[in-house]
């Protein structure tokens, strides 16, 4: 049990020292039966232990914590340091919800002022005028989330740096089971790619959450198509091919590799496939140089920066109404994880780009012809280093002359 407590005491040091950083008065942590499955995942709550009724959780920034529990989950928190008030009735939840916060001017809680950001709006409208009500204001907790659960450890980075090694070898893998199927005068499909990339996965010690996107044609220019068998197409010689693979090593800390590539099923690509991906690449490198600048210069970076550098290069070179999703998203043990993605289009993504972080910079032009995306991976180091893997891609891939 000491260690127990001692391994909280270093947690909650870690989180308070950041609130104060970031100007807040405390941390109100809340959840109601699961709806702000953030705030489980900071306080080590599991799907599987959500209670049904209402807590909220306190964490001042100096001082001790404070737990207000209903009477009948009064055990809900009490693996976490603090006080605790028990309520009954709502009377009494609105009295220690009072007392707890006290004289706090600034709390922090997962909310977006105008739902900017749905990604980090969990806590219910009412929930916030009744803290506001108190005399509080409430600002986002958006950059707290990510400090505690967006940053990589030293191990995750090894692993993925792993499963970078080996989704890369799955894109070999696929391109080469292509180009042979197609010499050899068999037939080959977008789900049998599929079903093959899946099974590279599980013979590599990998685990991934949906199938890649194999998309030939027509079909590279739906942004989240999937092949369905019985329902998918043929790929032929002269086909453009594009494939989005994400997959993570299958251990319980495994973060992900999430790219994006695109072949020509012959030895020349033709001009119309080169001229589309040269932008879409100097789109993809000009978020990457956004990035380097901002940290090479010791200057705060925000999610919008990296997309609107990038979606520049495309808009541009005239391409902007198709270039329709933002430039990336943040990746962790899941695909899309809980710190600052990079967009500037579907929300203005102001939470900062935090070391020891990763996402992804993806830029893609969809026309009706066939849709080219370029998907690589940044993460941040701890000493503001910004370190780009899954192999930049410089050329549409001649598959029939490189396999």
């Amino acid at each position: 049990m000491k260690n127990s407590k001692s391994s909280q005491e270093f947690h909650l040091n870690s989180i308070q020292n950041s609130i104060q950083e970031f100007g807040f008065d405390g941390w109100l942590l809340y959840d109601f039966r699961g709806l702000n499955a953030l705030a489980l995942k900071v306080l080590g709550i599991s799907e599987a232990e959500k209670g049904s009724r209402r807590f909220f959780y306190f964490i001042p920034s100096q001082g001790e914590p404070v737990k207000l529990v209903h009477r009948i989950e009064s055990s809900a928190l009490d693996h976490l340091l603090g006080k605790k008030i028990i309520y009954l009735t709502w009377q009494e939840l609105h009295e220690g919800l009072k007392e707890i916060l006290g004289d706090s001017h600034k709390v922090a809680m997962e909310y977006s002022p105008d739902n900017a950001n749905p990604y980090i709006s969990r806590v219910d409208a009412g929930t916030v005028e009744l803290v506001r009500g108190f005399g509080a204001e409430v600002v986002s907790s958006g950059n707290l989330i990510q400090y505690f659960e967006a940053r990589w450890t030293q191990e995750q980075w090894k692993l993925h740096l792993q499963a970078d090694e080996l989704n890369r070898a799955a894109f070999d893998a696929a391109w080469k089971l292509i180009a042979e199927a197609l010499r050899s005068g068999k037939t080959i499909r977008e789900a049998e790619v599929q079903d093959y990339v899946m099974d590279y996965y599980t013979g590599h010690g990998m685990t991934t959450y949906h199938p890649p996107i194999v998309g030939v044609n027509a079909n590279s220019g739906d942004p989240h198509y999937c092949p369905v068998p019985g329902a998918d197409s043929e790929i032929k010689e002269g086909d453009f091919v594009l494939l989005d693979m994400w997959a993570k090593m299958d251990v319980p800390e495994g973060v992900y590799s999430d790219l994006t590539k695109v072949g020509f099923m012959g030895e020349k690509v033709p001009g119309k496939y080169k001229e589309i991906f040269d932008i879409v690449a100097a789109a993809r490198d000009a978020g990457i140089d956004c990035a380097k600048s901002a940290f090479s210069q010791g200057r705060d970076l925000q999610g919008w920066e990296v997309d609107r550098a990038t979606r520049q290069v495309i808009e541009h070179a005239g391409y902007g109404e198709f270039f329709i999703h933002r430039t990336g998203h943040n990746i962790g043990t899941e695909t899309h994880g809980n710190g600052a993605h990079m967009d500037d289009l579907e929300t203005k993504e102001d939470r900062l780009v935090l070391p020891l972080t990763c996402f992804s910079i993806e830029p893609g032009i969809y026309l009706k012809e066939f849709g080219i995306r370029s998907e690589i991976n940044v993460f941040i180091n701890a000493d503001s280093e910004v370190k780009v893997t899954g192999g930049i891609q410089t050329e549409v891939t001649p598959v029939l002359s490189q396999y």
